[in-house]
């Protein structure tokens, strides 16, 4: 679940021996639980907006007046308040100021969508286990850039794409054994990314097998009541397989 963490300053508190938040932002980017955040401008350069009798009433500064402001903000992903609110005692400002946890109002149909797209994900382990190109493909927008181990910095398109699975699958003999060792996903109303780790096991026409272990970054996309890959980039990370 998402949290929004708002970093409360105290002005009258003194900053001078506050440990450095960079060491904070790289454990919780590199755990994956922090996902965006930044600092903001101090409350003499707001602007508070107000609309009363359809007029728009203009006012520099904040909505109130207090030594307490929001310095910045930071979007968490955690599996529970407890883990939000764990990860936000450990920010340097708590220790000066106060942090807020607030959790995301939850969104309708964002559990249905990830059963979609794991369902997707079932679907490739399927067609790659046939070596079914175009059930492959049935799964991906047809204007889906894909970038693949093999083929270069520049993406794919779908028709690029088919020919290089041809091509590739000619060369082996029986299915293809598809395996996800990991799979994050976050949805967003109408897109989605994950990040995978995905391992490929099949035969070579003359029986030698292969294996090789691949990082995939893909980006979803809702179409109509479907979900589709938009982007899909893998590599294969240094694991000594081939």
């Amino acid at each position: 679940m998402k949290y929004m963490l708002l970093v409360c300053g105290d002005d009258t508190a003194d900053a001078s021996g506050m440990a450095p938040v960079e060491p904070w932002v790289e454990e919780l980017g590199d755990r994956g639980v922090r996902l965006h955040g930044h600092r903001l401008a101090l409350p003499a350069e707001a602007v508070t907006v107000r609309v009363r009798g359809g007029e728009v009433l203009r006012t520099d500064g904040p909505f109130a007046e207090t030594k307490e402001y929001v310095a910045g903000y930071d979007i968490l992903e955690c599996a529970s308040l407890e883990e939000a609110v764990e990860a936000a005692a450990k920010h340097p400002v708590a220790a000066l100021g106060a942090m807020e946890v607030r959790p995301f109002w939850p969104m309708e149909g964002e559990e249905e969508a990830e059963k979609r797209i794991r369902r997707l994900e079932a679907e490739l382990t399927e067609a790659a286990r046939d070596r079914d190109v175009d059930r492959a493909l049935a799964c991906y927008a047809p204007d889906a850039a894909i970038v693949l181990p093999d083929s270069g910095p520049e993406p794919l398109d779908t028709e690029a794409f088919r020919k290089a699975q041809q091509s590739a699958y000619a060369d082996l003999s029986g299915p293809v054994r598809r395996e996800v060792l990991s799979f994050r996903l976050r949805v967003d109303e109408s897109v989605a990314f994950a990040h995978a780790l995905v391992r490929i096991d099949a035969d070579r026409g003359d029986g030698t097998p292969q294996a090789r272990t691949l990082r995939v970054t893909t980006g979803y996309r809702a179409v109509g009541d479907r979900w589709l890959i938009a982007h899909e980039h893998a590599s294969a990370p240094g694991d000594g397989l081939s």
